[in-house]
């Protein structure tokens, strides 16, 4: 059996039309949407309505961990549009039209936090089943999947704006993780709470990993643990007990699959 994993595709559709090629199945981790493309200004939700160097101003607060201020000048730039939640919309459903369609062997997928779960089901066609807390059997092994990313312990989630991303609350989180049982493929938008997991090298900080992700393999164990997320992770690689866990990568730069054989 061969499975092919893929996570962090913001927007990257021709690459995932290929990322499915000899595999019997795909994997996909979520964050479909290409938002705020770090690389090109140009692409990316935000670079399409305003334009390179607007963006180029939030990417460079966001890259000097001027959280506040980067905020404050994203809200400044949507308060120009009249109706910011339609045209933001309008281009979540262009793409994901677009990548929907690139999912041409049988698809599991799981929502990243740069994605709207609520218009999966609109968009997902006969080939690819969403889950979420749930378990699918792919060639006679358990896969349990948790979407979306992880809010500070305390912080309510923003239920308005231009965009709402699938962040949750630890308890939402937990209860997911919950749900899975006999699981022998964990599959996470997130890592497990592993400092080496959890730090991206180039961003100069930790990102949130679930403590429940870390429980589950040492109480299920496990082959297999794959997530993204982190898109230049301190270490893609590292075991924990009999567990095999790995960051499958940024696929939108590398789109190259993480494969699964067994």
């Amino acid at each position: 059996m061969r499975v092919h994993v893929v996570s962090d595709v913001h927007g990257n559709a021709e690459a995932l039309a290929r990322a499915g090629e000899g595999a019997d199945a795909l994997i996909v981790l979520g964050d479909l949407i290409d938002f705020v493309d770090y690389h090109d200004h140009s692409r990316g939700i935000l670079g399409m309505v305003f334009g390179a160097e607007k963006v180029a101003v939030f990417a460079g607060l966001r890259r000097e961990r001027l959280t506040a201020e980067a905020s404050a000048y994203a809200r400044e730039l949507w308060s120009t549009l009249h109706d910011a939640a339609g045209v933001v919309e309008e281009a979540v459903r262009t793409q994901y039209k677009a990548l929907f369609a690139a999912m041409t062997v049988p698809t599991f997928a799981t929502p990243g936090n740069v994605d709207l779960p609520h218009l999966w089901p609109e968009f997902a066609g006969d080939g690819v089943e969403v889950l979420d807390g749930d378990v699918a059997e792919v060639g006679g092994l358990r896969f349990g999947f948790v979407g979306g990313a992880l809010l500070p312990r305390g912080v309510a989630p923003r239920r308005t704006g231009p965009f709402v991303p699938y962040l949750r609350t630890p308890e939402e989180f937990d209860d997911a993780v919950a749900r899975l049982a006999d699981v022998d493929v964990l599959c996470s938008h997130i890592p497990p709470d592993v400092p080496e997991l959890t730090y991206d090298v180039m961003a100069r900080r930790a990102e949130l990993g679930s403590v429940a992700l870390v429980d589950l393999i040492h109480r299920q164990r496990p082959r297999w643990s794959v997530f993204g997320h982190v898109h230049q992770p301190l270490s893609a690689r590292m075991r924990l007990g009999r567990t095999e866990c790995a960051n499958v990568g940024h696929f939108q730069r590398t789109r190259w699959p993480y494969v699964l054989r067994w």
